[in-house]
């Protein structure tokens, strides 16, 4: 949808008839999430030959649905001249390198001081959030407005993230995200010798005690796939690299972390290495995860140009490599 706020109609194949509705419409428009057209419906935006559907409509086949978006909410966000490493800027995007420490998005507890609050300074961006996702969970969320947030990176984590200038530019780059069709590195230091090559594909969902940690060991979820390969070997750890082919929320840390091979000075899914000059290097961390986003490539959403990033470990998880490898 070029304009994302506009009227838009679906026909409902014949391969979803009987299927929940909410769920048929997220499958018709990767774009916009189930939730999303949960609370349209809730709220009227979804009729079906003029009349309303109501909360758990199955969809039958050759339903003519027309759906009316809600309005973004605005942002209450304030700008704050907080310093950002810019890789690339255009009118469209800019892609930047976040440092370890720097949360993206305004929450509870972190009101302000985030990722946001430097955009709106830096760049002006006054986008709101669309009311749309991709089932990505690393593409941004439904809920309130992420000005130019297109994707997240924990608050621990380092790394190369893009973010959106324009409608036009979010739109595009969510739908990447969508599709899958970015190219996402990570560069980690995990406790063991991880085998050279290894392919983590399991479910993901929310942890059955834990609510703040996800799971891949759990009975009903999305899909997680995460390509692994040792680049060296440790004392007592690895140099890894990971390739996400999904984006799910933690996905590097929990199959690492459930596959035996937690990472570096992970505070949520790690633990204590055994060997006390590692357990030194880890405490030096200072309770962050050793994992580093240092890959990002995609197509610019509006000129079509295959543009990728790379940016080298920040000094804190040089130090601890240096550290582990003079002791190899």
């Amino acid at each position: 949808m070029s304009d994302p706020s506009a009227p838009f109609d679906l026909e409902i194949a014949e391969a979803h008839d009987g299927d929940r509705l909410d769920r048929v419409l997220a499958a018709m428009c990767p774009s916009i999430s189930r939730s999303t057209f949960q609370r349209w419906i809730d709220e009227g935006r979804v009729t079906i030959a003029g009349a309303p559907v109501i909360s758990k409509t199955r969809a039958k086949a050759g339903a003519k649905v027309h759906v009316v978006p809600a309005p973004p909410p605005p942002s209450d966000a304030t700008p704050q001249d907080i310093p950002l490493v810019v890789l690339h800027e255009d009118e469209h995007l800019a892609v930047i390198d976040k440092p370890a420490g720097l949360v993206v998005h305004p929450a509870p507890g972190h009101a302000d001081g985030t990722l946001v609050n430097a955009l709106l300074f830096r760049f002006g961006i006054t986008i709101d959030e669309p009311a749309s996702a991709s089932d990505d969970d690393d593409a941004i969320p439904t809920g309130p407005p992420r000005p130019g947030i297109v994707h997240r990176l924990d608050r621990f984590t380092s790394g190369v993230m893009v973010v959106a200038r324009t409608p036009a530019a979010r739109e595009g780059l969510t739908a990447q995200f969508a599709a899958h069709s970015i190219e996402r590195a990570y560069l980690a230091i995990c406790e063991g010798e991880h085998p050279a090559r290894a392919t983590y594909d399991t479910l993901h969902g929310r942890h059955p005690r834990d609510r703040k940690k996800f799971s891949g060991k759990v009975v009903r979820g999305k899909r997680a796939v995460t390509h692994v390969e040792r680049v060296e070997s440790l004392r007592g750890t690895s140099l890894v690299r990971c390739r996400l082919e999904t984006g799910r929320t933690h996905q590097i840390r929990v199959h690492l972390s459930e596959h035996g091979f937690p990472l570096l000075g992970d505070p949520l899914y790690g633990r204590a290495p055994h060997d006390p000059f590692v357990r030194e290097v880890a405490e030096k961390l200072g309770g962050r995860q050793a994992l580093h986003a240092a890959v990002l490539g995609f197509v610019h959403p509006i000129t079509k140009q295959t543009l990728r990033f790379e940016t080298p470990l920040p000094p804190d998880l040089r130090e601890a490599l240096e550290a582990l490898r003079s002791r190899a």
